[in-house]
């Protein structure tokens, strides 16, 4: 793997520790920032995808574009689409007041960010085998 891959996964890891982090909150769960971090994670992990894969991705947050980007290696990963169009969400609308996440929100983003996170790092770990 390359370094650039690496430092983009280890931007996604950060994400997603926060997201769980604050997703396992008892207290007072802040439902934005777990939908928000949900989102940042799957973004970077596409971006480090298609950095492994040299595939320019351009300055964006819309994780259906990025899924979009690498069909042509994964072309099975446009069942992703739908689930892609949640999470755009989260890059953005929870983040002004007039939009807010809830407890549900935060179940459905995590639950998405955790099923396409293992899609993405499977991908990236048959690579390096495929390499080897």
């Amino acid at each position: 793997m390359t370094q650039p891959t690496q430092r983009w996964l280890n931007k996604a890891a950060e994400d997603f520790r926060v997201m769980r982090r604050e997703f396992r909150n008892t207290e007072e769960p802040a439902y934005n920032a777990i939908c928000f971090h949900a989102q940042q994670c799957i973004e970077k992990l596409l971006k480090g995808f298609l950095q492994e894969n040299q595939i320019n991705s351009p300055k964006t947050h819309n994780i259906r574009e990025l899924i979009l980007l690498a069909l042509p290696v994964r072309p099975e990963w446009m069942k992703l689409i739908d689930s892609a169009i949640i999470l755009n969400r989260y890059a953005v609308d929870f983040r002004y007041p007039d939009d807010e996440a809830y407890k549900e929100d935060a179940e459905e983003a995590v639950e998405i960010c955790e099923r396409i996170r293992r899609i993405i790092l499977d991908a990236l770990e048959e690579s390096d085998q495929l390499r080897l």
